[in-house]
């Protein structure tokens, strides 16, 4: 599934539509996670992109009057096409076209989805979300009130999309690994200094995936055509088995919230 990284990667590549006059959409296909609206092609025919922005995993495209909100689902990914390029591929279920390119819309499992409002922070699907992980916002105090008296794994806990946004699975372990915690640790139960070093450790994970694209497991790309290049970093995440890289010891995968989770329960107190 598309994490921060990756839609913040998509979010860069597709920036260089600011500015640009949207000549019209075409639906496919409506029938996406939820039903995309008739008024979207109606609303947005001849408007010019104000800017091009990310809350969450949500791509934001901004209107005069509109903003357009697209989630990449689970299997979602944008394609930036010329338009004398006229291929069309499986799953490709709308367009946004310009005078010179198009950006479009591919989903092969549809739980992606696309929205017209007027103001996406007070839209549903995004005004309930938590803070985001590399604004300021987050930091080491916020971290520690929402860990404050929780039995909640430590990892569960940063992976809630209503405290923090973004932290995927792959992340999570990531940062965990990085700031030395056990993922199965009661969030109550981290100390001080590890909700500091914790803090650095996400921000600095999702900020080294952006840098390098975001990770490439199976089929993300972004929508210039490029993999993410973050899968030659990782340390823990998919490596059960393997040699830990600072003790060697064993990576160990276990469930935590029904999701596979890996780390080194020697590194990791």
């Amino acid at each position: 599934m598309p994490e921060l990284p990756e839609v913040e990667t998509t979010v860069r590549a597709i920036s260089e539509f600011e500015n640009k006059i949207l000549a019209r959409i075409v639906i496919h296909n409506r029938n996406l996670r939820w039903k995309v609206e008739k008024r979207v092609e109606r609303c947005l025919r001849d408007k010019k992109v104000f800017s091009i922005t990310r809350r969450a995993k949500y791509i934001l495209i901004y209107f005069e009057d509109y903003c357009l909100m697209i989630h990449l689902g689970m299997s979602g990914k944008l394609r930036i096409q010329n338009i004398k390029d006229n291929y069309f591929i499986k799953h490709d279920h709308a367009e946004l076209v310009f005078r010179d390119k198009k950006i479009i819309f591919n989903d092969p499992r549809r739980f992606g989805s696309i929205h017209l409002t007027k103001n996406p922070n007070e839209h549903n699907l995004i005004k309930n979300l938590g803070v985001e992980p590399l604004s300021k916002s987050f930091n080491k105090d916020y971290l520690s009130k929402i860990c404050k008296g929780k039995n909640t794994e430590i990892k569960k806990l940063i992976m809630d999309q209503k405290k923090i946004v973004g932290v995927g699975n792959i992340y999570a372990s990531e940062s965990l690994f990085l700031a030395k915690i056990n993922p199965g640790r009661p969030s109550k139960d981290v100390s001080n200094n590890e909700i500091k070093s914790l803090t650095k450790s996400i921000k600095k994970i999702l900020n080294d995936a952006i840098k390098l694209g975001g990770t490439t497991l199976k089929d993300f790309y972004s929508a210039d055509g490029n993999k993410g290049y973050f899968n030659i970093e990782l340390n823990v995440y998919g490596k059960e088995d393997e040699n830990c890289k600072n003790c060697k010891s064993k990576i160990e995968r276990t469930l935590i919230g029904q999701r596979a989770t890996y780390s080194c329960n020697k590194c990791q107190i």
